[in-house]
């Protein structure tokens, strides 16, 4: 009786098995090419370099000196600038604010806001950099990239920026 109960007992597993593999391999199969694949924007390195040029005329217009860092959608550095003046690690703080505002899709100033009220503490143990200088680039809904600008009015300047190169046609969540 038990050895006919074992027996049974495996059979039904290996009818369930065999039923599960069926449902992956149907469920695989019924994806076509076009949806196995999405297309993404990303910021091209004219497009970056052209958001450090943008960003530092605005900063010699207002008499500042900043530094910035341009990621791409991945969190990949694409262009990195320091103006004249510029302390040694603002290239660092300006990358360490980008990598922050594209992982929490939102200006640095805003996670600073929740990090310091208690609301959400996660970006601390996160190791992030929620301090404010930094903007996510939203275009037609995806964030293709971030800015970090260490110094001065850094949300300010990368906003400035955004606005020159993408002509309106990019966001961050700060100017929606």
């Amino acid at each position: 009786m038990r050895k006919m109960l074992v027996i049974s007992i495996a059979l039904t597993g290996l009818t369930l098995l065999v039923s599960l593999q069926s449902y992956a391999q149907q469920q695989a199969h019924s994806v076509s090419p076009q949806q196995a694949t999405k297309s993404i924007k990303i910021i091209s390195t004219a497009g970056a370099r052209a958001l450090a040029d943008a960003c530092s005329g605005w900063a010699e217009q207002n008499k500042q000196v900043v530094a910035m860092a341009i990621l791409d959608w991945g969190g990949n550095l694409v262009e990195s600038h320091a103006m004249e003046g510029a302390p040694m690690n603002a290239i660092d703080t300006a990358l360490l604010k980008a990598k922050s505002a594209l992982r929490w899709r939102r200006p640095t100033s805003e996670t600073n806001k929740m990090v310091r009220s208690g609301q959400n503490l996660a970006p601390t143990f996160m190791r992030d950099f929620p301090q404010p200088g930094a903007l996510p680039i939203v275009v037609d809904g995806q964030v293709v990239g971030a800015m970090g600008v260490s110094g001065a009015d850094g949300e300010k300047c990368a906003q400035a920026a955004i606005d020159a190169v993408f002509k309106g046609q990019a966001t961050s969540s700060a100017a929606q």
